[in-house]
């Protein structure tokens, strides 16, 4: 059965027999499979699974009810959107399970909200892209108190509210446990990024040489890996071609000392992670990404080669890896650097993926750069993933800017008082002296604190302390506001995420479809 009037009178007599009112049908969300309809409703108790039809099936949980429709019986199930049931649609419906992303070009679209998923889809689906839509870091998921199963889960909730078909990825990011590893992996993700910067030493760049050498010889248990390391890379004249540059890495004794003592145990961890997954997710195919943009400073190409050379002796099949690019990616706002040099850098790692075979290069705090997408395409040739999560938060204060402008007031306010404790794990220049004061702002200008780079800063940074900040009576102060204020505005909140994230999509230069 298609037909929307149809449809609509079952469901609001179902509805209303089991106590519930319809307040929206989502009618892009209809499904027919073996004779039964599938689609999404939003009731006052939350958004809700409805199926009917000659039967309905025994998987779904939720309360069932037999009405007649045009002299038939149909027996029609109200199924709410837990993690049971996000399971069995899953199972029923493939294309809500997430996929591999493997070397298509693909765009991370983070959501600390549980919200976003239907605005990513509304731009991502009209472009050549893969989307990775279930993306979350452990960081993420501690500062607002959810689960890696209530990612995944909100994130097949937006794809079949959708009736989105077109495949889609999940990222468990900044793995840095085997408790992490083990809990995602459970969860059902299908992309995994290793986060080894407990393991990387940056002191490595700048110790005298005595302690150099020790710290280099500690590494190796046996002197026989010592020797084998030294030769692979000791005074070697390194030739790495690619289509459209030719390298010639020499690393001297001191510089391989330092590169070892820096990188190798991360090296060691970011194995180890590799082969537990491995394990654990049964030889079923993954996403595997190494992170190294978590430094002090720029990932050079030496390290490139060393690190990658390593991972590929050790059977490590790479999807992306994150190095630390020159100039600073900085939260929420525009790449600060020379873009000639970012260029450059760019096409020397690009030479070095190429050499080894070929794995994207993953572009960590990606949200609002607009002036390199054009260069990371170009240069990579499409291969890149791109990682994105606040700006989509922002864009849901952007809506409660809009809707409720004391709640926005009352958040900035907050946002301020927590800032110098919260910024402490980012890397960010802001200057808390150039954003206007709140008392002097209209109702009407509010906007424009989330549209200047500094004023931006201190909202993104501090999501965690107000998604999560609670009163003497131990109710959330601002939480609910804001998932109420956005589920009331959903459609709006889906136009501003679109129209970001198409932004992004076309400076990079991404064919539409």
């Amino acid at each position: 059965m298609n037909n929307s009037n149809d449809i609509k009178k079952i469901v609001n007599t179902a509805a209303s027999a089991l106590g519930a009112d319809v307040i929206k049908i989502y009618n892009q969300s209809i499904q027919i499979l073996d004779r039964i309809t599938f689609l999404m409703i939003k009731t006052y108790a939350g958004r809700t699974i409805i199926c009917f039809g000659d039967n309905t099936p025994e998987d779904l949980l939720g309360d069932e009810v037999t009405i007649r429709f045009n002299d038939t019986s149909l027996k029609v199930k109200m199924c709410p959107c837990i993690h049971e049931n996000a399971e069995s649609i899953r199972k029923i419906f493939k294309w809500t399970s997430p996929q591999c992303a493997g070397l298509n070009t693909s765009f991370g679209a983070g959501d600390r909200i549980g919200l976003a998923t239907p605005g990513h889809i509304q731009a991502f689906k009209n472009y050549d892209i893969f989307p990775v839509l279930a993306q979350q870091s452990i960081r993420e998921m501690s500062r607002t108190i959810r689960a890696a199963e209530e990612v995944l889960d909100d994130a097949t909730w937006g794809v079949f509210q959708e009736g989105f078909t077109g495949g889609f990825g999940s990222d468990a990011d900044h793995l840095k446990t085997e408790q992490d590893i083990r809990a995602t992996i459970e969860a059902g993700f299908t992309g995994f990024t290793v986060d080894p910067s407990d393991h990387i030493n940056n002191n490595a760049d700048t110790v005298d040489l005595d302690e150099l050498e020790n710290l280099f010889v500690s590494l190796f248990d046996e002197n026989d890996e010592l020797t084998e390391f030294m030769g692979q890379y000791n005074g070697k004249n390194i030739v790495i071609n690619s289509k459209d540059r030719k390298l010639s890495l020499q690393i001297n004794d001191e510089q391989l000392k330092r590169l070892a003592v820096k990188y190798l145990p991360a090296i060691r961890f970011t194995i180890w992670s590799y082969y537990l997954i491995k394990k654990l997710k049964a030889d079923e195919a993954f996403d595997f990404e190494m992170s190294v943009d978590e430094t002090e400073t720029p990932t050079s190409i030496a390290a490139h080669y060393m690190i990658v050379n390593e991972l590929t002796q050790a059977g490590v099949k790479l999807a992306s890896l994150a190095p630390r690019f020159v100039g600073e990616f900085q939260k929420a706002i525009d790449y600060i650097g020379d873009l000639n040099e970012f260029r450059e850098q760019l096409r020397d790692h690009v030479a070095v993926s190429e050499f080894f075979g070929q794995y994207k290069l993953s572009i960590h705090s990606g949200s609002d750069k607009f002036s390199i997408f054009p260069i990371v395409n170009q240069v990579t040739n499409g291969l890149f993933h791109e990682k994105t999560a606040g700006t989509s938060y922002l864009e849901a204060l952007r809506v409660i800017c809009r809707y409720d402008t004391k709640l926005f007031r009352e958040i900035f306010l907050f946002a301020l008082k927590k800032f110098e404790k919260e910024r402490y794990s980012y890397h960010i220049t802001t200057d808390l002296s150039r954003i206007p004061r709140l008392e002097k702002l209209a109702d009407s200008q509010l906007e424009i604190l989330l549209n200047g780079n500094d004023s931006r800063q201190v909202l993104h940074v501090t999501f965690g302390a107000i998604l999560t900040a609670k009163d003497k009576d131990d109710e959330y102060l601002f939480r609910e506001q804001i998932l109420n204020v956005i589920d009331i505005h959903e459609e709006e909140y889906y136009k501003v995420l679109t129209k970001l994230f198409c932004a992004h999509l076309d400076a990079f230069g991404i064919n539409k479809k």
